[in-house]
């Protein structure tokens, strides 16, 4: 059914996705507005970090079955793996990206064809693709627009539910949830998914295949909030929030997680905001978990900045600038916050971020921060800052003052 398939977005999920489909021997067209991202994939290489994602994408590209373009080329099938910001500080979620995709796509479409949105999104935005196809081809019956018992375009959504670092084996291996405008569209996809899915592929509708993913990962964050916030108050207590948490997840049915510097990436800091946007008068525990992860860079910011008050012109180490550990992936990093927050106050920093080759546009620029190697850091340095819990960072006994955010939760080592 599916000889060619089409990934349209090839960051940290559309290329994983892209070479894990390739793997299996079938023909891949990979899309991309990055002109260095094509390139670089053509060439079998990557422009990302994920363990195990190169070598598989070397043998796709030797075996020809996946290839990289700047423009949408014909398919049987269309992924569609965008980005979806904020449009502003009220977290009203962007679907420009989603819209640009869907009406590229759009040109190149032929009857049988079958779109299926990735990108992690609001309620009804598969809806809203549909729609923006049938804008683009009116000649043509969309699946939830202008389809009643014929269908020339199907439609349907699979939000991914990997964890960076594990892309590879998760892709295969994850549940899938999938949900079509319609049950042709549902059955459709969930074809698709099980030529590379050894996970059960479970069929709803669109809508609830949104809220699936949404729910995931603020379940996660109110989980996670609540660790974080344990935290704060032993912290004023004079408690260990560890061995605390160790005593009380003795109990059978308790099970807290650990706190940290905060919540980052593209999931578990960014989708509880698209419940909250939609539904404001309702998602009060949502909206106060966002509310509390979000300010816990500022209060590691105010740990560091007790650590160094009697220290005349000190030099900052921050250890890690990704959103988590043993990846490059520095969107909505709580540790890049914290490093943005203290080079704005004025402070010499030195950044250790093992996983990229340049600062990121927000300190590029900056006279007082430099990014540099380990070795280095803890040379130069006043305090040291462990916030990601890279592997280059564990392990490590200091001559300096330490403040592990990842480990001990701001204690002095």
């Amino acid at each position: 059914m599916f000889k060619k398939i089409s990934v349209i977005g090839l960051g940290y999920i559309g290329l994983p996705t892209a070479a894990v489909i390739a793997s299996k021997g079938i023909e891949v067209i990979g899309v991309d507005v990055n002109e260095h991202a094509v390139n670089t994939i053509n060439e079998g290489k990557i422009h990302i970090v994920e363990p195990g994602l190169e070598d598989m994408v070397k043998q796709d590209v030797e075996k020809g079955l996946l290839k990289a373009y700047l423009e949408p080329q014909e398919a049987d099938a269309f992924l569609i793996a965008v980005p979806t910001p904020f449009k502003g500080e009220d977290h009203t979620p962007n679907l420009d990206y989603i819209e640009a995709a869907s009406k590229a796509v759009a040109k190149v479409l032929k009857t049988g064809d079958l779109v299926i949105l990735e990108s992690t999104s609001p309620v009804g935005a598969t809806e809203k693709m549909a729609a923006w196809i049938a804008e683009v081809r009116p000649d043509l019956k969309v699946s939830g627009v202008n389809a009643d018992n014929e269908v020339d375009i199907f439609i349907a959504h699979c939000p991914e539910r990997v964890l960076p670092g594990h892309v590879i084996r998760e892709l295969e291996e994850n549940d899938r949830v999938i949900g079509g405008l319609d049950e042709a569209s549902t059955e459709r996809a969930t074809a698709l998914y099980k030529t590379f899915v050894k996970g059960e592929c479970i069929a709803t509708n669109a809508r609830t295949a949104e809220m699936a993913k949404l729910t995931e990962n603020a379940s996660r964050d109110v989980q996670i909030a609540f660790a974080n916030e344990l935290s704060l108050i032993c912290d004023k207590q004079g408690i260990d929030v560890w061995e605390l948490i160790e005593l009380a997840n003795r109990h059978p049915r308790v099970n807290i997680l650990q706190p940290g510097a905060g919540v980052g990436g593209h999931c578990i800091a960014v989708d509880p905001w698209f419940i909250v946007n939609q539904n404001p008068e309702d998602a009060k525990i949502i909206h106060q978990a966002r509310k509390t992860n979000d300010y816990k860079p500022n209060w590691v910011v105010e740990k560091i900045e007790e650590a160094v008050k009697d220290i005349e012109n000190p030099t900052i180490a921050c250890l890690g600038l990704a959103f988590k550990p043993d990846i490059d992936d520095l969107r909505e990093s709580p540790a890049l916050q914290i490093t943005e927050k203290l080079a704005a106050k004025g402070y010499n920093i030195l950044a250790v971020e093992p996983n990229v080759d340049a600062l990121p546009k927000s300190l590029v620029g900056l006279e007082n921060v430099h990014l540099v190697s380990l070795e280095e850091a803890i040379q130069e340095t006043n305090v040291v800052g462990i916030l990601v819990k890279h592997k280059e960072f564990t392990g490590e006994y200091f001559s300096v003052p330490t403040l592990d955010f990842v480990n001990s939760g701001g204690k002095s080592l």
